[in-house]
């Protein structure tokens, strides 16, 4: 990388526009950059780290743009800083212009902030002309840093050498070095790998406790099975041999279980052996018993069947009458149904006679069906008059619904004619009414237009009205703000101030008999300053810029918050105007109601085309149905005159066929009713003379049935006859006592029964008593042999879940020990780790030690051969290995530590080690070229010779067409160093002022 030149406006302290030529500068390799305190030398550097990276070095980076503008600068005149370099190559320039305060533009009042901006070119050496790349702050962050290759901390500490920085770094203890190395050589994914791998190992000890804990939980359930005679091992979870000491205990739960089981099987099979000899014997009994009981109850069945010996010989002689008067029954069924078809032939007879007339009461059958056909033959003759007669009433209907359709008709004429003569004042007014809502539409559609940029001008004024006031308060809290900023800026300006006042004093506190001066590096110190009662010491002046950078970033804040209300504000004045809201409110209030008069009115435009089609179909209905009322009337005349002819012909003829009737019908239905009771009565009267004739002769079958059968009289085989219950019924009582009777003989006739009868009656509840108390011990060690058995299982169940939890948790476990080792390793905790060194610690080691060795190459030099740096890893505090730095001595030939270099030789140690550090982090960032470096005070600890050695140190970097700025107010430099940058400062701000 290789600056070219360098713009500044605005920046720092620098009012006006400055321009550094860095090409003419770095024809000699080395320049210097010098000018009074606080003129600005430093400004440039950041200059530059702000163009590349758009912040500022360090602890001078806050994050706010704005404090990046010179307070010396005119209000219109816009802060901005160009970059002209080559990088990789590449011609590039880089400007950048942070966030500008600015008065608004017109009359109005206040101030508004303009955005950060950012450019990026490239020069094209074929076409001779600058081409823009790219506007985007974050493209071109991201095109700086991969060019460069390095972070804004690696380039501060290797272009921007910061000597103070690493006279620090020297005398600093191992962490604070790890601290900046860290930053430099981003080991941070090293310490990602030791995090990991505490996480990892955490993880897996997680698991690890997990699965041990699942194994004493079957313990626990192993021990509640065995009931509690298992030993649990005292070992927590996590603890190594808890598995064994598990799956041992377990064993041995298992062998004692099995143990129990076989003794209960034992007893199982002694109490199965009583309670099967005690049921042998219970059946012994009981079949004693019940061949006793059997003899006894057949004893008292042959004394109950002598006591009925009487009654089974009546219902004998009963059965055997029954069954004689089965003979005579079917004659006595015969006899019963002819008196009863009899009866009902008489009865009959009797009803249809009761409904003739007098004169055929003594009339016999023949009489009766005479008569029933001369009455057939007249109601024949009536059937023409009978169609005659219904004819009649079909014309008296139609001449009725004749005139109904004419009534009907002339009603429709005379409702069709009223309606018709008021069709064109009613189609005229809904026309008017289409008319009407057609225009409301029209109007209420150039209202709804209207309405939305209304709402959004009113709702403008509001939003005006409100921010008007907010931008007030805003403006006098960034007054006060101001105000408060630039206080605080005075009082830490003039608190520096007479810090470097009195900074001889405070260098002075430092100094003690021997020890080289930090400033001209004597050993004698005649006449040190001392301090004054007012003296400002480092602490206060660090609480007032803190103070100042607060109130800095207040002042910000506040204006960044006017700056947003302002554009609000602008906003809402370009859309509502001046136009009070009130004012707004009200003709959008009075849109609005038209708006809603006009859709109302619109919104009876369908129901008023609707109801102009419903009239025209009602014209079209009307008209059709007074030209088909006039066609009817017309026909209806002559159909009226023949239904009137017809019918006086048919009235006559149906006058002689009715006779006395006052219709055919009426006398058509006389004859029908006088036909049927006729036929009925001459049926009635044939019926019962026959039922009676088969009355006489069943009467005769049955007194020849009776006395053939033994029966004195047909009533005396009548009561004997039995119907089929009752048979049943005797049949059953004389089968039943037959049967127990033989049974009864059977029984007392058994050899086994008769000699159980001769024996000592039974004990059962002796025998009854011995077998349960038989099976309650057998049950009593069925149970313990179950309990046996499934306490055997339980165990064999938990142990095989346990053992292959075992099985499970080995590979866990071996993950575990393995991840441990590796964590306890790169964490340093672990006793293979002989230097507890980190692995983050030992990865900076190395670049230490690359680091010390590149150093070492310059440091030789400078000290004439004297020093060399080396790396030391011996163990620091809490005994882990650090990163120790040590110098080697050659005239002592001893090794001692950085912090005893006096002055002098912390400077140049310090120089090299950054020049070596500037290498490394090169070699590291992928070997991109540093052409420009700047060296930053320091120089006023060496003396004359040392001087000239550093000088030559750094001249020689110009082998490598490196050029080398020195920040310094040293003036020796002044002589010895041509080029030179220096920085006037004044009241109007500083300027540049370059010689080569």
């Amino acid at each position: 990388m290789r600056l070219h030149r360098l713009d500044l406006t605005a920046f720092g302290p620098f009012g006006g526009t400055q321009r550094v030529d860095f090409d003419e500068l770095s024809t000699a390799g080395l320049f210097l950059l010098h000018g009074p305190t606080g003129a600005g030398k430093t400004s440039v550097l950041d200059a530059v780290c702000y163009a590349l990276y758009g912040s500022v070095p360090g602890a001078r980076q806050n994050g706010q743009g704005l404090t990046l503008r010179s307070d010396h600068a005119a209000p219109g005149v816009r802060t901005e800083v160009t970059l002209d370099l080559t990088v990789a190559g590449r011609r590039l320039e880089i400007t950048r212009q942070p966030p500008h305060e600015r008065p608004k533009k017109g009359k109005r009042q206040g101030t508004t902030v303009d955005k950060a901006q950012t450019w990026l070119r490239e020069y094209d050496a074929a076409a001779g002309v600058w081409k823009d790349l790219s506007r985007s702050h974050q493209e071109i962050g991201e095109e700086i840093t991969q060019l460069l290759g390095m972070s804004r901390e690696q380039f501060c500490q290797v272009v921007l050498l910061p000597q103070g920085d690493f006279a620090r770094f020297l005398r600093a203890d191992a962490e604070a070095r790890g601290r900046l190395l860290g930053r430099l050589f981003d080991t941070r994914r090293f310490a990602e790998v030791e995090k990991r791998l505490v996480e990892r190992r955490r993880a897996a000890e997680a698991r690890v406790r997990e699965g041990d804990a699942a194994l004493l939980a079957d313990a626990h359930r192993m021990q509640q099975a065995a009931g509690d005679t298992m030993e649990l091992p005292e070992l927590a979870p996590g603890e190594p041999g808890l598995a064994d000491a598990v799956l041992t205990a377990a064993a041995l739960a298992r062998s004692t279980a099995r143990e129990r089981l076989t003794v209960a099987e034992c007893g199982r099979l002694a109490a199965a052996s009583a309670q099967a000899a005690a049921d042998r014997a219970l059946d012994d009994v009981r079949e004693l018993a019940r061949l006793q009981g059997r003899f006894g109850e057949a004893t008292e069945r042959a004394r109950r069947l002598e006591e009925r010996a009487g009654e089974h010989q009546a219902v004998r002689t009963r059965l055997e009458r029954g069954r004689k008067a089965e003979a005579v029954a079917p004659a006595l069924d015969l006899r019963d149904a002819a008196d009863a078809e009899h009866r009902r032939a008489a009865e009959a007879e009797a009803r249809a006679r009761a409904a003739l007339p007098e004169r055929f009461a003594e009339a016999g059958a023949a009489g009766l069906a005479a008569a029933a056909r001369r009455a057939a033959e007249e109601l024949g003759g009536l059937e023409s008059a009978r169609r005659g007669e219904r004819r009649l009433a079909e014309l008296t209907d139609e001449r009725a619904r004749l005139d109904r359709q004419e009534r009907a008709d002339d009603d429709v004429l005379t409702e069709t004619e009223s309606w018709l003569a008021d069709w064109d004042a009613t189609r005229t007014a809904l026309r008017e009414r289409i008319e009407s809502a057609q225009e409301a539409a029209a109007r209420a559609e150039r209202l709804a237009v209207r309405i939305e940029p209304a709402q959004r001008k009113l709702r403008a004024a509001r939003l005006r009205d409100r921010l008007t006031g907010e931008a007030e308060t805003a403006r006098a809290r960034v007054r006060a703000a101001e105000q408060r900023a630039l206080d605080a800026r005075a009082h830490w300006l003039d608190l520096k101030e007479q810090r470097l006042d009195g900074i001889a004093a405070e260098l002075a506190a430092h100094l003690s008999d021997g020890a080289p001066c930090a400033v001209c590096g004597a050993t004698e110190h005649p006449a040190p300053a001392r301090k004054d009662a007012g003296h400002i010491d480092r602490e206060a002046e660090d609480r007032a810029l803190t103070a100042q950078q607060d109130a800095a970033d207040t002042h910000g804040r506040e204006l960044r918050r006017l700056a947003e209300l302002e554009r609000e504000l602008a906003a809402a004045l370009a859309e509502a105007g001046d136009t009070p809201a009130e004012t707004l409110a009200a003709e959008a209030g009075e849109l609005e109601r038209d708006h809603e008069e006009a859709r109302r009115e619109a919104g009876a435009l369908h129901a008023a085309r609707e109801e102009l089609r419903a009239a025209e179909q009602e014209h079209e209905r009307r008209t059709a149905a007074q030209r088909d009322a006039a066609v009817r009337a017309a026909s209806r005349i002559g159909h009226r005159e023949r239904l009137d002819s017809e019918r006086a012909t048919l009235e006559e003829e149906l006058a002689q066929a009715r006779g006395a009737a006052h219709s055919v019908a009426a006398r058509a239905e006389q004859l029908e009713r006088q036909v049927r009771l006729l036929t009925a009565a001459a049926d009635g009267a044939r019926a019962a003379e026959d039922s009676a004739e088969r009355l006489k002769a069943a009467d005769g079958r049955l007194d020849e049935a009776a006395f053939r059968a033994g029966f004195d009289t047909p009533r005396a085989a009548a009561d004997a006859l039995l119907d089929d219950t009752a048979h049943r019924e005797l049949q059953r009582r004389l089968d039943a006592w037959q049967s127990e009777e033989a049974a009864v003989r059977a029984v007392l006739a058994e050899p086994d029964t008769v000699a159980a009868a001769q024996r000592p009656p039974a004990d059962l509840a002796t025998a009854e008593r011995t077998a349960a108390e038989a099976a309650e011990r057998l049950r009593r060690a069925s149970s313990a042999q179950d309990a046996a058995a499934r306490r055997c299982a339980e165990l064999d169940q938990l142990s095989a879940r346990a053992a292959d939890g075992v099985r499970r948790l080995a590979p866990l476990r071996d993950e575990y020990d393995r991840v441990a080792r590796l964590a306890g390793l790169t964490a340093g905790t672990s006793a293979d780790n002989e230097r507890k060194m980190r692995l983050e610690a030992y990865v900076l080691a190395a670049r230490l030690e690359q680091v010390a060795a590149a150093a070492t190459a310059r440091l030789q030099r400078m000290s004439s051969g004297r020093y060399t740096l080396v790396h030391s890893d011996d163990r620091a505090g809490r005994g882990r290995s650090g990163l120790g730095l040590h110098v080697v001595d050659a005239w002592t030939g001893r090794e001692r530590d950085t912090a005893t270099l006096s002055g002098g030789e912390t400077f140049f140690a310090s120089l090299a080690l950054a020049l070596g550090l500037a290498d490394v982090v090169t070699d590291e960032a992928g070997g991109v070229r540093l052409d420009t470096l700047f060296i930053d005070e320091g120089f006023g600890s060496l003396d004359e010779q040392t001087l000239d050695e550093v000088l030559d140190v750094l001249d020689s970097l110009r082998e490598r067409d490196r050029s080398v700025g020195i920040v310094s107010h040293v003036a020796d430099l002044r002589r010895r160093v041509h080029a030179q940058l220096e920085i006037v400062k004044g009241r109007s701000g500083s300027t540049l002022r370059q010689r080569s």
